[in-house]
């Protein structure tokens, strides 16, 4: 039996917590002590969804965002009739959940309402209708990190990109961090990006605390619920489930798989069975950056070591097996890289940190903000994100009827079930 098919792990319990009763609010201390010079990272006024109504009524669904939370949730993009604010509602039919994902909803609520930061996607206004739990958030019109590989970037983004929002969720983790949580969930779907050129790190339904009794826990031992599509990011402290415990650099390593993804537009070890994967991490396998021409060449030609001098211990094994994916009839109008991918030697070294085999080797959120590859982030307004973000468009009001209607008082009634060629958010866990 794999160790992935173990019954501990597939049936993990989520611990409920009472996080109003238990827990001071400490960020706004925190918030008043940062002077980073992340100008576009301030408090959003447009993206402030807390002091819009609670009536169903007043919230008219358009296209569909995307689905998540075992297909049990889904995302659409909505219009505040009152206002004319542009949102998304995240509807949760509470009748087909089980107790374990009652209970894994009310901790992300809970989790909303302590954690105040403006790099992290909180939802703060939260009510029911009937059956059905609604979460509204500002909208993320550019999407997820991974929608804009998948769209605009299928071969990579450019270095100045991949700062601009790494830096914007390691802020983010920094804080998680101080606050004595764990993420356990980072990837690119999971970094958003507003249309003002905000980054929003979301996804905390994964999050667990480090604090017990007060005090704060060298390491845990809590297996994530995860479905098997987030083991690539994982580290290998969490997979290996031993007496060791895994802490808060195992955030550190999942960040350097998101930077490896985002240089290149293919997930590290994400063709390897879920088995095979585990081994090659816990043998300390790693994947390194690759210097290569822009795709689709047809072939794989044209690679080059990275000069960083690590060697993957896979051999060609994962970056082979990734490329492959490009090589399979691309689209004739499919958008190439802006140049021929050749790393920096500061991006190199930065994967390299946040994908040392031992935690204790890694940089902490705070030391990798320091970081010689995020000076570039420092430089940018509004107008210079606009230029590193072409030829993406952020998302619009369609111009077509709705998908729904306001919704009526009958708690019976289905969840849209427009489809969406390619979602514009990825919820999955």
């Amino acid at each position: 039996m794999s160790f992935l098919d173990c019954s501990c792990i597939s049936h993990a319990q989520v611990r409920p917590m009472d996080i109003e009763e238990c827990y001071e609010d400490p960020s706004q201390h925190f918030l008043s002590c940062d002077d980073s010079e992340y100008t576009l990272q301030g408090p959003a006024g447009g993206d402030d969804v807390t002091g819009l109504s609670t009536e169903p009524s007043h919230y008219q669904l358009l296209s569909e965002l995307g689905r998540g939370f075992n297909n049990l949730s889904r995302v659409n993009m909505a219009r505040h009739i009152p206002t004319g604010q542009l949102v998304a509602v995240k509807r949760t039919n509470l009748d087909e959940c089980t107790e374990d994902e009652l209970l894994q909803l009310m901790n992300e609520v809970l989790l909303s309402r302590l954690f105040r930061h403006s790099n992290l996607l909180t939802s703060r206004l939260v009510f029911s209708c009937c059956c059905q739990l609604w979460v509204l958030s500002p909208l993320m019109t550019y999407g997820s990190a991974d929608a804009l590989l998948r769209t605009y970037f299928p071969d990579g983004m450019r270095e100045s990109l991949i700062a601009y929002l790494l830096y914007g969720a390691l802020k983010a983790l920094e804080y998680l961090h101080q606050m004595g949580y764990v993420h356990r969930g980072v990837k690119a779907s999971h970094i958003l990006l507003s249309g003002e050129g905000r980054v929003y790190l979301s996804g905390l339904h994964s999050v667990y605390s480090m604090m017990r009794d007060g005090k704060r826990l060298r390491a845990v031992f809590d297996m994530p619920h995860h479905s098997p599509t987030l083991l690539p990011w994982l580290s290998p402290e969490l997979l290996r489930q031993d007496l060791h415990g895994y802490g808060l650099k195992s955030d550190i390593y999942s960040l350097g798989i998101v930077a490896c993804e985002l240089v290149s537009g293919r997930v590290p070890f994400q063709d390897m069975p879920p088995t095979q994967m585990l081994l090659q991490k816990l043998r300390g396998s790693h994947c390194c950056l690759l210097d290569v021409a822009p795709f689709p060449l047809g072939e794989l030609g044209g690679l080059k070591v990275s000069r960083s001098g690590v060697d993957s211990g896979i051999g060609e094994s994962v970056a082979t097996g990734s490329l492959t994916h490009s090589t399979t009839a691309p689209p004739a109008d499919r958008p190439q890289s802006p140049a021929p991918k050749n790393h920096s030697a500061t991006l190199h070294n930065l994967v390299q940190l946040c994908l040392q085999q031992q935690p204790e080797r890694r940089p902490s959120a705070s030391e990798l903000l320091s970081h010689a590859f995020f000076k570039q982030v420092k430089r940018h307004n509004r107008d210079s994100f606009l230029s590193l973000m072409y030829p993406a468009a952020p998302l619009t009001s369609p111009e077509e009827p709705p998908v729904s209607s306001p919704p009526g008082p009958s708690c019976h009634a289905p969840l849209s079930s427009a489809d969406t060629t390619e979602a514009a958010w990825d919820f999955s866990d």
